[in-house]
């Protein structure tokens, strides 16, 4: 990614941390941030037990999170898109716990956190933005939990779709056709079921007309259908 591309520059202010500083103060924010190489295919942006230095905002592309199990088992945490903050996992420990790794080409900036902390002092709404983030963060893991506990595999596969059709919302991008950046092996291990499982449900879905399926594009024909299906309310 070009070293000369600024916040000023970038389509996912609305939604990253530029949102909380006034424009006479973004070049502070981002003087501090840091631009370098895209990152391959099943690159890692960092690994479990690597030193906490920085927090991540994804330019392009997605990443997931994951932890291994003591039985060296893959366990998905999380889909990180477009404008979302990666790498807060290592606050409170001062090293991250879990491992990124990039789904597909991508692109992140990295923001050194001492420097954040710096600035976040001098610009109370950034301090402010990033604590939001935080509890988002933390909403998000209790989100998984409560996933996970459903009984329905539909059910799961459901509050999905229905939460990355809501972040592609705030993307400014279609709510009702995007491309899944994760394969379905990546799908199942989140959702804690098998890949044939969710290779029926999708199946499945499209039977009852709530979706059209090709590949990893996803169009949802009835959202009414789905959300009763995950039994979530829309995202206003």
């Amino acid at each position: 990614m070009s070293r000369h591309v600024s916040c000023n520059d970038c389509s996912l202010s609305p939604i990253c941390l530029p949102l909380a500083v006034a424009p006479a103060q973004l070049n502070e924010l981002d003087n501090i941030i840091h631009r370098g190489r895209p990152l391959r295919r099943g690159e890692h942006l960092y690994r479990a037990a690597d030193t906490f230095t920085a927090v991540f905002a994804v330019r392009s592309g997605a990443l997931k999170t994951y932890v291994i199990s003591d039985e060296g088992e893959e366990q998905v945490t999380g889909f990180y898109l477009p404008g979302e903050i990666v790498g807060m996992d290592g606050i409170s420990t001062a090293h991250h716990i879990s491992n990124a790794k990039a789904l597909e080409t991508a692109t992140v900036c990295e923001i050194p956190f001492h420097r954040l902390e710096e600035l976040s002092q001098k610009i109370p709404s950034l301090q402010h933005h990033f604590f939001s983030l935080m509890s988002e963060e933390i909403r998000a893991d209790r989100e998984l939990h409560r996933l996970l506990s459903k009984k329905s595999a539909d059910d799961r596969v459901a509050s999905l779709l229905l939460s990355l059709s809501a972040r592609n919302q705030r993307r400014g991008l279609s709510a009702t056709v995007f491309r899944l950046p994760m394969s379905r092996y990546d799908i199942a291990n989140y959702l804690g079921l098998a890949v044939e499982t969710v290779s029926r449900i999708f199946t499945r879905f499209q039977q009852q007309h709530m979706l059209k399926v090709n590949g990893r594009e996803v169009e949802i024909c009835d959202r009414p259908a789905l959300c009763g299906q995950g039994r979530l309310q829309e995202e206003a």
